[in-house]
């Protein structure tokens, strides 16, 4: 479906734009130098577990604007809030702490909007012959959409920006766009990490389709020879998903000690109310009174957080993971000893084991 072939003549974006996010930049086009606006309310923005082609039906109205006109419009806009991150490794509890964060009443919540990952590709090449934009040409779309997420309703109070796993390798374009910027890095341990990975049943896909990006990354940080992809079990791609994360994970907290938070998921389930307590006060977020002590009966906790048709609890997430520890014991033995392996000729790979051990 293309809302810029279907959407009725009248429907003109950029009165919204200026200040409301009613008009919400859904995709990224590099190739034309578009952007596509669709109309998107509030409780559409809470509804959604991803920004991405997910939230297009058949009554979406939108269209495809300029680049150079979106960004003109965008600097014409005043009424931004402050924006914050929530950064991850991947299914480590990023959508549940979105959700959870929503409940404080003061935020306004992007889960994984598709154009951070289209600029997360576009970093990677830049100053390289294949890249489509100059940095200078980067730095202004990515100006652009700082803005446009800057932006809130009546009771927002900031924006909170949960990234797409792989697009968190972006963080520090983002946090230089503003000092007030601050994010939460969620993480797990190795080997929690392992088992949640194999007992998914679409994890496979999600580690191959990543894979590749993944490992171009490793290698920037470790010089010991890697085997390829295509050679690694199922366990030891499970683990250098994890790992190549994990560094890129340990890099920006060096970066950012005070401005980024790590938080371990398996900590913030087995004592919600002082992690949660200790995020929303680095994140310098404003809570209805009583928002803490009504945290543990959110039906966020009882719910699949990116399919909230589904029931899921901390219960069950541990039931799932004693079966996966069962079934998948072997790879997830694999992935390990090759985690440890590798930490045996790299300082970089033993001090994240040390700080995440596996």
């Amino acid at each position: 479906m293309n809302p810029g072939h279907n959407r009725p003549a009248a429907y003109d974006p950029l009165p919204t734009l200026l200040d409301s996010p009613d008009s919400y930049p859904q995709k990224l086009d590099l190739a034309r130098s578009c952007i596509l606006q669709i109309e998107l309310d509030e409780p559409a923005y809470q509804a959604a577990s991803f920004l991405d082609d997910r939230i297009l039906g058949p009554g979406t109205r939108g269209t495809w604007l300029p680049i150079a006109r979106v960004a003109a419009a965008a600097k014409l806009g005043h009424e931004t809030r402050p924006l914050h991150f929530i950064l991850h490794t991947g299914h480590v509890g990023s959508t549940l702490l979105s959700r959870l964060l929503d409940t404080t009443g003061s935020v306004l919540s992007l889960r994984e909007p598709l154009p951070l990952r289209t600029l997360a590709e576009a970093s990677d090449v830049l100053g390289q012959p294949e890249s489509l934009l100059s940095e200078p040409q980067f730095e202004l779309v990515l100006d652009t959409f700082v803005r446009l997420w800057s932006r809130g309703y009546a009771t927002t109070r900031c924006v909170v920006l949960k990234a797409t796993s792989a697009a968190a390798r972006v963080a520090p374009w983002l946090l230089r766009r503003s000092a007030a910027s601050r994010a939460v890095y969620l993480n797990l341990q190795a080997e929690p990490y392992l088992a949640t990975l194999l007992a998914g049943a679409n994890s496979p896909v999600d580690l191959r389709g990543h894979g590749a990006e993944r490992m171009r990354r490793l290698r920037t940080r470790v010089a010991t020879p890697l085997e390829p992809l295509h050679a690694l079990t199922p366990g030891e791609l499970t683990a250098m998903s994890w790992l190549a994360e994990s560094l890129t994970r340990r890099a920006i907290l060096d970066q950012w000690p005070d401005r980024v938070l790590a938080v371990d998921f398996d900590v913030l389930l087995g004592d919600l109310p002082r992690v949660m307590q200790q995020i929303v006060d680095h994140l310098q977020l404003p809570a209805e009174p009583g928002w803490l002590a009504q945290l543990g009966s959110s039906p966020a906790l009882a719910r699949y957080s990116k399919s909230p048709d589904h029931e899921y609890s901390p219960a069950l997430r541990a039931l799932v993971l004693d079966q996966a520890r069962r079934d998948h014991r072997d790879e997830i033995r694999r992935g390990l000893a090759w985690l440890e392996s590798l930490a045996r000729t790299e300082s970089a790979v033993a001090r994240v084991l040390e700080t995440d051990p596996a």
